[in-house]
């Protein structure tokens, strides 16, 4: 190597230009070491998650598969069943206990989801219902001669199951059987729970049966408990289930309706195929037909309904007599077609509401099986009830209220969830941005698309939404049940959503983002990716480093403020160029945009990237101006969501 001598006055011109060229605004809070830091998102890959954000030649997962019969028992409002569940443990270490989740323990006035709701109450509010899940009859069978009896230990919503032999490494099984019952929530954390409608009440029925817990390369078993900010984070398996009924009732669920002719009309089964073929919705009891007892294939009794849905993390369903029920085709990218219909009472069958959910449910699944990954199950169920809105894999729950846009949204949304996390299977109890944030950036692609922009609306400028995009304490990055309860929809969906957005938008552009969007819901689909998965695979798939987005924005709570500081001219002359210089204030940064209109009329743009920024609070580069300029502004368009937009403009006649 040869040596180098740095003489005294190379040096002081070095320091000189350097002073000038990052030069920090006195007001400046921004620090470009903190923001581009290199060991920021430097966890080394391995085996089982790649430095790439793909699952690695190691990669595993367990195995859940459920067998369920249960009885809704509508006088006493519970149900009551029995669920097998057949564990297998592909990790490479043994088991000597199972945890499971036991979510209806939630809902309780003992339960910790119960103490931990202010008196207040609130969306996921629980108090005053003595609910929760009556456990007995606990066996396993470990291959050595049937079920027996084994120890476990219930503690609020997590069981832990004790296992005379350990579940051994690397693909043994063990089965866990046990009898279940619950007392149904009139109002189950907006999850799941009653409507009383004029021909009946309509039952949501959902965290209904014992869960494994996940067990991963993570953190071993995940037993954070249930309170009700925080959703699910399931295993995949098949699932095989029954659900006994009154005679009189239509029952919906996740999945495939496996005996449709012991449980419908000869029309309705004709009506079910017509709909199979229509892309226009098909009526399968209209509401002239719902208190008609010739509309159920008996007349006293019960009926049990069969059902199959395959290769999930979980299953929901729904019961009513008083259910209205319409179908119409879902076409896939593949050829391949699947259904979508509705239930809903007769109060909501009108043309402005619940009669054209199954159009709404249809146009969304086909837009996001072209966007991201074809729909995987064979049914996809809209239910109208007491739950706001509610998503599993399947079905979905909303507001028998709905109408027009709000019933577009709120379909459009919990159906989208069908992607996230459905099928990229993320850990919504600690990250719920991975798929609240992800479904609320695609619900804005959806709704741009469907029907000819029917209910696309401008909601604001990103300089608009900014105020409220700041607004929380805390970092996106945040446990939903540590959040404040008012800015879990900010952090959750949000700013996570925009995020995604601006990404598309402003820093890879709609064909890099897209492809690195589409290529990490295909690597993760029916898998477990965690934010370090996702932020490697859209900077492999996109071919960015994006660290300093993922810091500023993710995992801190800082704010963008980019100005225009000033504007000089070369050599004093506006024909030689100007000289035009800005800030970051804050400290968050993007690439920047500038327009500049020159006195003769002359309009410009210049482009700059994210790295302007990595060395210092200010930036001047030189426009190719024949004239004075009348006006720069920065970020014109107002894509950015700068906090504040009068330091965004320089005008001439201001100065």
């Amino acid at each position: 190597m040869k040596k180098h001598i740095l003489w005294p006055g190379l040096f002081l011109l070095c320091f000189t230009a350097f002073a000038q060229t990052n030069s920090v605004p006195a007001n400046s809070k921004y620090d470009p070491l903190a923001l581009f830091h290199p060991l920021f998102n430097m966890q080394p890959g391995n085996d089982y998650r790649t430095g790439s954000g793909a699952p690695g030649p190691r990669y595993w997962q367990n195995r859940s598969d459920y067998q369920i019969a249960v009885t809704l028992d509508e006088q006493q409002k519970t149900v009551a069943g029995e669920v097998t569940i057949t564990y297998k443990n592909n990790s490479p270490e043994t088991l000597p206990y199972l945890w499971l989740q036991l979510d209806q323990n939630a809902f309780s006035d003992t339960s910790r989801a119960a103490k931990t709701t202010p008196t207040t109450g609130g969306r996921f509010g629980n108090l005053g219902f003595a609910g929760g899940l009556t456990i007995s009859n606990v066996q396993v069978d470990q291959g050595k001669g049937g079920f027996a009896k084994t120890s476990y230990e219930i503690t609020d919503t997590r069981m832990q199951v004790r296992l005379s032999t350990p579940v051994k490494a690397n693909g043994d099984v063990v089965k866990v059987k046990m009898e279940f019952s619950f007392k149904i929530p009139e109002y189950g954390s907006d999850r799941m729970g009653q409507l009383r409608r004029k021909d009946g009440i309509i039952y949501e029925i959902a965290q209904w049966y014992p869960r494994m817990c996940v067990y991963d390369d993570i953190e071993g078993w995940n037993v954070l408990p249930y309170l009700g900010a925080g959703e699910f984070y399931l295993d995949y398996g098949d699932y095989e289930y029954s659900i006994t009924a009154p005679w009189d009732h239509i029952v919906v669920g996740s999945g495939e309706l496996l005996n449709p002719n012991d449980v419908l009309t000869a029309e309705q089964v004709k009506r079910l195929a017509q709909a199979r073929q229509s892309n226009s919705t098909v009526i399968i009891r209209g509401k002239d037909e719902v208190t008609n007892p010739d509309s159920r294939p008996k007349k006293s009794g019960t009926l049990t309904w069969k059902f199959r849905c395959q290769n999930s993390r979980d299953v929901a369903w729904a019961s009513s007599r008083s259910f209205v029920w319409d179908a119409a085709k879902i076409n896939l990218p593949s050829g391949q077609t699947s259904l979508a219909q509705s239930v809903y009472p007769v109060e909501s069958a009108t043309n402005d509401s619940w009669g054209r959910s199954t159009e709404y449910v249809k146009g969304c699944i086909e837009f996001y099986s072209k966007y991201l990954y074809e729909y995987s199950y064979p049914v996809a169920t809209n239910v109208a009830g007491i739950v706001g809105g509610m998503e599993y894999p399947g079905i979905i729950f909303c507001d028998h209220r709905d109408k027009k846009d709000a019933l577009w949204g709120v379909t459009d949304h919990e159906f989208g969830h069908n992607w996230f996390p459905m099928i990229v299977g993320n850990n919504e109890r600690k990250f719920p941005w991975m798929d609240e944030g992800f479904n609320t950036f695609i619900n804005g692609l959806s709704t741009a698309n469907f029907n000819k922009g029917e209910y696309n609306r401008e909601k604001g400028t990103m300089h608009d939404l900014a105020p409220a995009l700041f607004a929380p304490a805390e970092p996106i990055m945040t446990i939903p049940d540590v959040q404040q309860a008012r800015v879990l929809g900010i952090l959750a969906y949000f700013k996570p959503g925009i995020g995604l957005k601006l990404l598309r938008d402003v820093v890879l552009g709609p064909d890099r983002f897209d492809f690195a969007f589409k290529n990490y819901v295909q690597r993760w689909a029916f898998k477990h990716p965690t934010p370090y998965d996702f932020f490697r695979s859209m900077e492999d798939g996109a071919g960015e480093d994006l660290g300093w987005f993922w810091r500023g924005y993710f995992y801190e709570t800082w704010k963008l403020d980019q100005s225009v500081q000033g504007v000089k001219y070369v050599d004093g002359s506006p024909a030689n160029g100007s000289l035009i210089s800005i800030d970051n204030l804050e400290k968050m940064a993007m690439p920047v945009t500038i327009e500049v209109t020159e006195s003769n009329g002359k309009k410009g743009r210049i482009n700059l990237p994210i790295e302007v920024w990595q060395r210092g609070a200010g930036w001047t580069f030189k426009y190719n101006s024949t004239s004075s300029l009348k006006s720069v502004v920065i970020d014109p368009d107002q894509k950015l969501p700068d906090i504040n937009s009068k330091n965004n403009i320089w005008r001439a006649d201001a100065q």
